[in-house]
């Protein structure tokens, strides 16, 4: 009200109650209330965020007014937490019980006014309160957020939240007034500002078009002030202030107009619902962490989607609304970044989002109606729509599955969307031009979205959209342009990025100094497209381009240089055509004529450089071709001048899919605009590819008719050359699949595509692998495939789906081969035809009649296993040669079952001559040439599920370099392995195998050690890496390796059990621990690092460097197999680093990862780019973000913990939130805060309060509760307990019931197991016991077993087979093995059998020799063979782990022959079982055993027959295996049997069989 004119009013319900302007709160609401809303007591409601800034004034107001007019009034205040989470009945209870409290003096009446001062949460509650206050009672409504001023302040809907959904209890119930006071957005969150906007556009959307368009317009004028910091000032929003009163007044004027025609909801009032039935959905899932604007945007989106799928709305218009909903910073989808990482990657499944849309108040029984657009201001009903559950599961499913063609006859007209490239090259035509150009047709996709953005962003033109989105004005600004400080993010849009990367030399410098260059880059696989020759082209010619990552990809720093020097330009034209037509088309800016040169032989894709000289002409620029040089051309200086119209033609790539269906299906297609007049090569495909197939092709210069042959008749092409049209081939691929020849050669060759390797995919071998997956057998070349085509029936329904690799093409092309298959073909990641044609899906079921189906995925078992299986990416190890990389190669390859390949050896094997001899005969530069040529042979090759080691010079060429930098950006590993640069010198001076360094080694490594770590994503550093110790992969190695692979699935394993610990180590040095180390872990799940209590004797500032730290981590893996946490504590959180080391504390998380620690903390107090660059590099870490209060500053129960949690869940797989308890109830109150949070997010929290009252929530925690341990020097925090402690609690409280365990077996009365098992149960803290069960009947264990408090049991003889009886699983080691020696009780299941408990058998006999053999030193080399002696049941044990462990053969002695021959044949040949019942078979053994088990009874001597063969078996070649034969006796007593004597008189080491017992209880 600065300007002193009168608010503006809006009438509702005949009443004018709406009041709007700026600056209304304070005096203006004050005298409005005490003159025309009178009472003796009004109660201000608002939340304790608002309170502090708005509330004192108004009461000043208030008071000032009550004297100014003389009346009797008074005002009460009364605050309440903010957020979604006081939307409850039991805030609701507290506010009644307030107003009615005698505190009050007098309680509130019937007469009382309440003033819901807030946004929607606090409108729509207190709403719901002064409904039912004393039957009802006035109130107003002061909305302070945008999205409550324009939806819910107006129209008296009421409600609070339940735990079955949003807003499900309310009524009715209009306010006297609704003040709107814009001046409130002034302090309004960015976020928060944006978030009201959804509602604005949503009203505009379906009421008034030229609302719609003036938002577009102003789009950027109120982002601009949107982001500008809050403030209480009118600075921020001044720019704006006729623009936002012209959109709220716009909003709520429709919306009570509505309201007041259809006030209870009854069908018009519907329409305010546009986006809201699926949006709600969204909600229901995603809240709080998304904001109601954001799914309501989201369903905007999805709810225009819809209706075009149903053919009631164009696809120009949906494409209008996702652009202005794009212009606002508003998501479009559930899966844009922003929302993955604000949600903490929850995971919207289709099946949910069904059902919560199910309970929608709109719907008609189970009949859901949403609202849908025809057009933008227009709705298609004045209502909500029926619409049918399998067309909205289309729209919701990230997948879907199209079934056969079913239509016998079809003759169709379908038209593609515009075309891709022409698109593009019209836009950035007529931006360069001089005046307005009217395109038609162009494509709305995301790729010329990006480009639009972009050219937006560099100020190249001016765009305006007509006719509902059908047409594109474009104003040129003659080639000028400037540079942006803003980084154009280009996605993974490679005709946007290359025509992008010339035109931003174009740009003149901003004012700002940032502005003097620009920035492109894109996602991960854009980073990993080549567009170096460009790059290195421009350069040559004046250009100054930086690579900001890789070199030869994106992202890429360009100055401004007001366009190219000009004159001559070389460019290699080999890799994409793109490059060529980058520099054409804006060569006319250069400062001289251009004459552009290709070299490398015929240029790739050439149909599409005659487009771009073709499209030039129409702009007013004539390119020559030179006549007397090959691939040369002469471009002029000039301007373009714009054409009035421009109208793009459909795109030809996109129409070989159509025109294949009616190959592939025998039906007729026609594409009304694409014939043998158009610029683009991919217009021969239907004369090129589907007539020699057999179809009947009619094309004049416009148009291009096809009919295929009888289903299954086509023909395959044995020699097609389809470089004129590359990305046909894809199309020609899946027709191949199916082609048939009649002479028996059913296989078709595609050539000249080696460019779509390069594409959004390499796409060659996607082909290959989908295809096969379908039963099709397929070759790769380096240019092409070939495809041996099967009966159509004879493709397969793969189980998992075709993966589409988010490329269009792939997706569109199996698309059209599902149609021939006899059973329906999911095609996953259905939303990527964006790309070119958003609308394909839409096409298919409307214009083709075929039957589509939503899958979700993300309830697919299928899909889910693959999400958490393992990673098959190709392992390459790089480092010094003599580091270990090929002993390390070797480890890996026989830890993970996959081939090894020295690429030194390999290419020596292909070159047929040493590498010494290669490089005197070629030099250095053809062996680097030689050497990357084979890497990247192996990548394309051998892409998964092999293990390669590099040359050690691999990294002297930049180009190796790129390679593998981008190998591991884009997911595989690279491991660098390396050891003390020492001991690799002293291996160098010995090996002659390579070229000797000719400059010092050190030097050597000191130039390559940036290289190295440059391009590995791991590391691995040993002492253990020497040539003899090949036969064991370390333990700390295996370790990394199942990391990297994803093998370990440690967090799934951890959220299965009840309760989890972890260990919080508090040693300055780790190595000082080792000696109690094993105590102190005893009932830990995990230990964690503390790296800031670490004491670095060699630091000078008290922080522990990254050498020190390295080595102290390198320790620690080696020390324990329990996962590891690695946290770096600050002041601020409770710990020692100073709270300025940020770049410390990432250097050093960052060298963790690279060492592959399974766990690691980080605080979410650090910036979101530290926090980014942590999780953006964690591969398979699993991320704890932690939020410390160790001052107490705040509380569970007033939601001031809630945007901490949001941040956590944002970047984290585990939330760790740690407060202070000042008192119990802070307990209960952290318990009901995390109830909450895991009804809403699967992310398993850690939650605890420190102090000695916070104790408490210590024991309540159940999932990684950090603990102490007596041995530890101090607890990491104050009130920590031990794991014990914690359990023994538990055990009080009842929550940990005792059980009871058995040694079930007889004689058994001299057994060790209760001793053992009884003191780990004390050590932990388990009220459990174990005791002995001595029978020798199965029967007389049912009872005990079937008890509620047995817990499990161990068996020995003579029970081992009997308890099977009894039992409900076994496993399949037992199955094998034939005994059970442990029953294990699953409380998640009953038994079938009706008795009660389920049942496991298992077998740890196995378990435990193979864990004391490893640990004594028995590491199986190939070739090696072992001994068993006995042939009872655990000599079947004994079978069973000498194979796991790879012995072969197993020969076997014993007392009977007759008994070891029936044992044989208790297992397959794969056992390679030998009996040897005489000497003459000892004799002729192929293969001397250098491990034996020995199983027979010790209590008696041994037989002589059965002496002399033991005897002359261990004397065997003595002399050569000494010190590595080991005998394990299984007997306990006596101490040492005859049988051990016997083997160390021979020289072998003796492991006794307690050894054994002790670990069959480490895996029982």
């Amino acid at each position: 009200m600065a300007d002193g004119k009168a608010p503006t009013k809006v009438a509702i319900l005949g009443k004018e109650n709406i009041i709007v302007d700026h600056g209304i709160w304070g005096s203006f609401i004050a005298h409005d209330l005490l003159t025309n809303v009178l009472s003796s007591t009004y109660v201000l409601i608002t939340d304790t965020n608002i309170a502090k800034q708005y509330v004192p004034p108004f009461v000043t107001a208030f008071e000032r007014t009550v004297s100014e007019l003389g009346v009797e009034a008074r005002l009460l205040v009364h605050e309440i937490p903010p957020g979604e989470t006081s939307k409850s009945r039991a805030t609701k209870a507290n506010i009644e019980d307030w107003m009615l409290s005698e505190e009050r003096d007098p309680p509130c009446d019937t007469k009382s006014v309440i003033i819901a001062l807030g946004g929607g949460v606090i409108g729509d509650m207190i709403g719901f309160v002064a409904a039912t206050f004393k039957r009802g009672v006035r109130f107003v409504q002061v909305p302070t957020s945008l999205l409550s001023m324009v939806d819910s302040s107006i129209g008296g809907k009421t409600a609070i939240d339940t735990a079955a959904g949003k807003n499900l209890i309310g009524s009715f119930w209009q306010p006297q007034r609704v003040y709107i006071d814009l001046k409130f957005l002034n302090s309004l969150p960015t976020r928060e500002f944006i978030n009201g906007l959804a509602e604005v556009i949503k009203t505009a959307a379906i009421w008034d078009e030229a609302e719609f368009s003036f938002l577009e317009s102003s789009a950027e004028r109120l982002m601009k002030a949107a982001k500008l910091p809050p403030s209480a000032s009118d600075g921020r929003l001044s720019d704006v202030r006729d623009i936002l009163k012209r959109i709220v007044l716009g909003s709520v004027r429709v919306k009570a107009h509505v309201v007041s025609a259809d006030e209870r909801e009854g069908g018009l009032r519907n329409l305010l619902n546009f986006g809201h039935s699926i949006g709600h959905a969204y909600e229901g899932i995603l809240t709080p962490q998304i904001l109601h604007g954001e799914c309501v945007a989201i369903g905007m989106v999805l709810e225009a989607n819809l209706a075009r799928y149903l053919g009631v709305m164009k696809g120009t218009a949906v494409s209008r609304l996702v652009r202005c909903i794009k212009s606002f910073d508003l998501p479009t989808s559930y899966l844009d970044p922003i929302v993955q990482e604000r949600s903490g990657r929850k995971t919207c499944r289709t099946g949910e989002l069904m059902s919560i849309m199910g309970v929608d108040k709109k719907n008609e029984g189970r009949k859901k109606r949403i609202v849908l657009l025809s057009e933008i201001g227009q709705t298609y009903e004045k209502k909500a729509t029926v619409v049918a559950d399998r067309d909205v599961r289309v729209v919701l499913s990230s997948a879907i599955e199209v079934h056969p063609f079913a239509s016998k006859q079809l003759e169709v007209i379908c038209t593609p969307p515009g075309s891709k490239s022409i698109s593009n090259r019209a836009l950035l035509l007529a931006a360069l031009g001089h005046g307005q150009c009217r395109i038609a047709n162009l494509l709305h996709s995301d790729d010329t979205g990006v480009m639009l953005r972009a050219l937006t962003d560099l100020q190249c033109a001016k765009f305006e959209w007509e006719n509902d989105g059908e047409v594109l004005v474009v104003t040129g600004n003659k080639g000028r342009m400037q540079a942006t400080s803003k980084e154009l993010f280009l996605g993974n849009a490679g005709t946007a990025s290359r025509f992008l990367t010339t035109v931003a030399t174009l740009a003149e410098s901003g004012e700002a100094a940032s502005s003097s260059s620009s920035i492109l880059t894109g996602n991960k696989r854009m980073k990993a497209r080549p567009i170096g020759p460009l790059v290195d082209a421009l350069r040559s010619n004046g250009a100054q381009i930086e690579y900001l990552e890789s070199e030869g990809s994106l992202p890429l720093r360009i100055k401004a240089s007001h366009g190219l020097e000009g004159g001559d330009i070389n460019l290699a034209a080999t890799v994409s055509s793109q490059y060529v037509s980058s520099i054409l088309m804006c060569a006319p800016y250069a400062k001289k004529p251009v004459t552009l040169r290709l070299h490398g032989g015929k240029p790739i894709s050439q149909p599409y450089i005659d487009m771009t000289t073709a499209m030039m002409a129409s702009f007013g620029i004539n390119v020559a071709k030179s006549t007397a040089e090959q691939h040369t051309y002469y471009i002029p200086q000039g301007q373009y001048t714009n054409p009035a119209e421009y109208d793009v033609e459909s795109d030809a790539s996109s129409a070989t899919y159509p025109l294949a269906m009616a190959a592939i299906t025998g039906t007729t297609c026609t594409i009304p605009n694409i014939g043998s007049g158009s610029l683009q090569g991919d217009s021969r495909f239907a004369l090129d590819v589907l007539k020699p197939m057999g179809c009947v092709v009619k094309q004049t210069r416009s148009s291009t008719t096809v009919t295929g042959p009888a289903r299954g008749s086509l023909r395959p092409l044995p020699e097609v050359d389809m470089e004129p049209m590359t990305d046909a081939f894809l199309t020609a691929s899946v027709l191949a699949a199916v082609a048939r020849g009649s002479d028996g050669n059913h296989r078709t060759r595609i050539t000249g595509i080696a460019n779509q390797r390069v594409k959004e995919c390499d796409r060659i071998r996607a082909m290959k692998d989908q295809l096969e997956k379908l039963g099709v057998t397929c070759s790769e070349l380096d240019d092409g495939i070939e495809i041996d085509g099967i009966d159509p029936a004879a493709l397969q329904s793969h189980h998992d789906g075709v993966d589409c690799y988010d490329d269009h093409r792939v997706a569109m092309s199996f698309s059209v081969l599902a149609l021939a298959a006899p059973k329906p073909t999911m095609i996953r990641e259905r939303e990527c035809v964006g790309k070119t044609w958003p609308g394909w899906w839409d096409s298919l079921a409307r214009t083709f009649g075929v039957h589509l189906e939503g899958i979700d995925l993300e309830s697919s078992n299928s899909h889910n296993q693959k999400l958490s299986g393992e990673r098959s990416e190709s392992i390459y190890i790089i480092g010094m040669r003599g580091a270990g990389k090929t002993t390390a190669g070797a480890w890996a390859a026989k830890t993970l079952g996959w081939p090894f390949v020295d690429l030194d050896s390999q290419l020596e094997l292909e070159m047929e001559c040493s590498i010494p001899d290669l490089i005197k005969s070629k030099g250095w530069d053809s062996f680097r040439q030689h050497e990357i040529s084979l890497l990247k042979k192996s990548m394309s090759r051998k892409p998964t599920k092999h293990v390669f080691a590099c040359g050690g010079g691999i990294v002297e060429s930049p180009e190796a370099r790129n390679i593998l930098v981008q190998y591991h950006k884009s997911g595989g590993p690279v491991l660098l392995v390396h050891r003390d640069i020492q001991d690799v010198m002293e291996f160098l001076q010995k090996d002659k195998t390579r070229p000797a360094y000719v400059e010092d080694m050190h030097g050597v490594w000191l130039r390559r050690e940036p290289w190295y770590k440059e391009c590995s994503s791991f590391e691995y550093f040993s002492r253990t890496l020497e040539t003899g110790s090949l036969r064991k992969p370390a333990k700390d190695f295996s370790r990394l390796l199942h990391h990297i692979t994803g093998r370990t699935r440690y967090l799934e394993q951890l959220m299965k059990r009840e309760h989890t610990f972890f260990v919080s180590l508090t040693v300055p040095d780790v190595a000082k621990a080792l000696g109690f180390l094993d105590q102190v872990v005893i009932g830990s799940d995990a230990v964690e690092m503390r790296v800031d209590l670490l004491e670095d004797p060699e630091s000078s500032d008290g922080l522990p460097g990254i050498p020190y730290v390295y080595r102290q981590l390198h320790i620690l893996q080696s020390a324990t197999d329990l996962p590891i946490i690695f946290t770096v504590r600050t002041r601020d959180q409770g710990g020692r680093f100073s709270n300025g080391t940020h770049e410390h504390v990432k250097a050093l998380s960052l060298m963790a990862l690279r060492m592959g620690v399974e766990f690691l903390d980080v605080e979410i107090q650090q910036s979101e780019t530290f926090i980014r660059s942590i999780t953006g590099a964690k591969g398979e870490t699993k991320i704890i973000t932690s939020h410390h209060d160790p001052k107490g500053e705040l509380s569970w129960s007033d939601g001031s913990w809630v945007p901490h949690y949001n941040k956590a869940l944002q970047h984290g797989d585990i939330v760790k939130l740690v407060g202070m308890a000042k008192q119990q109830k802070d307990n209960i109150e952290l318990l009901e805060f995390v109830s909450r949070a895991k009804a809403a997010h699967a992310t398993p929290v850690i939650a605890i309060n420190m102090g000695v009252k916070g104790q408490l929530s210590r024991i309540q925690n159940a999932f990684l509760t950090p603990v102490s341990h007596p041995a530890l020097p101090f607890k990491a925090a104050p009130g920590q307990l031990s794991a014990a402690e914690i359990r023994q609690a538990l055990s009080l409280h009842g929550v940990i019931e005792p059980k009871k365990f058995f040694l079930f077996g007889n004689p058994i009365s001299a057994s060790r197991s209760p001793a053992m098992h009884n003191a780990l149960f004390q050590a932990t803290g388990l009220p459990h016991h174990y005791g002995l069960c001595e029978t020798s009947s199965a029967q007389d264990l049912e009872e005990v077993i079937r008890a509620d408090n047995f817990g499990g049991a161990s068996v020995t003889i003579p029970l081992k087979l009997d308890i099977m009886q009894s039992l409900d699983e076994v496993s399949a080691d037992v199955r094998t093995i034939g005994a059970v020696n442990t029953v294990l009780v699953d409380t998640s299941r009953k038994s079938s059998s009706g008795t009660g408990r389920y049942l496991i058998g298992q077998n740890t006999d196995w378990n435990g020799m193979t864990h004391v053999l490893d640990r004594a030193g028995a590491h199986h080399t190939p070739g090696q063979s072992a001994l068993i002696v006995g042939a009872g049941g655990t000599a079947r044990a004994a079978i069973y782990a000498l194979n796991h462990m790879g012995y072969a053969p197993l020969y076997l002695v014993g007392r009977s022959p007759e008994k070891l021959r029936a044992l044989t044949e208790k297992f397959s040949k794969v056992y390679r079982l030998q009996v040897l019942s005489s000497l003459s078979d000892v004799d002729a053994l192929q293969a001397s055993p250098c491990v034996a088990i020995s199983t027979i009874p010790a209590d008696r001597p041994i037989e002589s027959a059965l002496q002399a063969l033991l005897t002359e078996i261990f004397r065997l070649n003595s002399t050569d295996l000494q010190g590595k034969r080991f005998l394990l006796e299984m007997a306990y007593k006596p101490s040492v049997t005859p049988l051990m004597e016997l083997a160390v008189q021979a020289g072998w080491n003796t492991i006794p069989g307690l050894e054994v017992l002790a670990g069959q209880g480490f895996y029982q």
